[in-house]
């Protein structure tokens, strides 16, 4: 049975369920979800929510605080569509079914290849499925993580900072500092709410770059982003990268679809590029960029030193296209982020840098 029609107490205990699902960890593997559970008279009987990779999903969680019998003929409230697969938890689909819950209410589907499904096994044992209960609040809250399943891949921010000719450096290859203290410190919150940050190995030998967080004072954020390193060349023992809070994940950049679902499954939603014009070209010619910020200074440097290289674009009718999402005043810099138009591959993508 389903249901499109959904009460005031669905919604607002759907708000309830969305700030049970704060608590739980935000990066990793798992979603934030969290559940609450009504009588038939829609008092509150349980809450719960999930609290990370192997711990109970919310929905068990919020029926383990229940005497059993308890949640017969109950409405269960929840952010995310029950699961319907076996991992390290069972299907709490099935957990719902045993309990004898009469009714589920959902904000948004699980687009898991295994775990999807569970709102038609409900509906199969005779439960009344209500689904898209503030769902755009739901899937805002969820956005990286939800991007992450249904694309299984990270979501893709690719980040230079240039001079108003399009240089990334000057012709000594000199690039500190091409902005000022107010774009950098974006920069670095930004870094900060980032799953992972990636360079290739051509940035690790010039730069030698700590990939690490930091606030204007020099301090640590709490949150560090797990920093990646794509090349065939072995990082050097004593770069800064090794002694990242983090240990460093390595990977060849050969297949760079392969190395992001890679990425997906080792719990990684969003990644931030921020290597040279190498790897950054690599991933806008592959269509694999979902977001860019250009930091732009008011300098000229002229010379070679593009921040952007070869995309295999031959005529301006195949340029790449972006559509302006912000435009911000920094200091004297400005911020552009941009969103692609698509994302077609290349005929010609850029490679990486894969010299022994």
């Amino acid at each position: 049975m389903t249901s499109d029609v959904h009460t005031m107490a669905d919604a607002d205990a759907m708000r309830r369920a969305l700030e049970l699902a704060t608590r739980g960890p935000s990066k990793g593997v798992n979603p934030r979800v969290g559940c609450v559970i009504l009588s038939p008279h829609g008092d509150v009987l349980a809450e719960g929510w999930h609290r990370g990779a192997g711990t109970a999903h919310a929905e068990v969680d919020a029926l383990s605080r229940l005497a059993p019998g308890d949640a017969e003929g109950a409405t269960v409230v929840v952010t995310l569509e029950p699961c319907n697969h076996t991992g390290r938890t069972g299907p709490c689909a099935v957990a719902l079914i045993e309990a004898g819950v009469a009714r589920v209410v959902y904000a948004v589907a699980d687009p898991g290849a295994d775990s999807a499904g569970g709102a038609e096994r409900l509906r199969a044992a005779g439960i009344e499925v209500t689904h898209d209960v503030l769902g755009d609040e739901v899937e805002a809250f969820l956005g990286d993580w939800l991007f992450a399943a249904r694309q299984r891949r990270p979501r893709v921010t690719v980040k230079w900072a240039a001079s108003l000719d399009g240089r990334a450096a000057a012709s000594d290859g000199s690039s500190r500092w091409i902005t000022g203290p107010l774009a950098r410190a974006d920069v670095h919150r930004r870094r900060a709410a980032a799953d992972a940050i990636a360079v290739g190995t051509g940035t690790i030998f010039a730069d030698d770059p700590a990939l690490t967080a930091r606030d204007p004072g020099g301090e640590f954020f709490d949150s560090q982003p797990v920093p990646v390193v794509f090349g065939r060349r072995p990082v050097p023992v004593d770069a800064a990268v090794t002694r990242h809070p983090h240990a460093p994940i390595l990977l060849e950049g050969a297949d760079l679809a392969r190395d992001l679902a890679l990425l997906q499954r080792r719990g990684i939603r969003s990644l931030f590029i921020e290597g040279g014009p190498t790897l950054a070209s690599a991933f806008i010619a592959a269509g694999l960029v979902d977001e860019l910020l250009v930091y732009v200074a008011p300098v000229l440097l002229g010379g070679p030193r593009l921040a952007i290289g070869d995309l295999g674009i031959d005529n301006v009718a195949d340029a790449r296209r972006f559509d302006f999402a912000a435009i911000e005043r920094l200091g004297d810099d400005l911020l552009v982020v941009a969103h692609p138009t698509d994302h077609r591959p290349a005929e010609r993508p850029a490679l990486l840098d894969h010299r022994p």
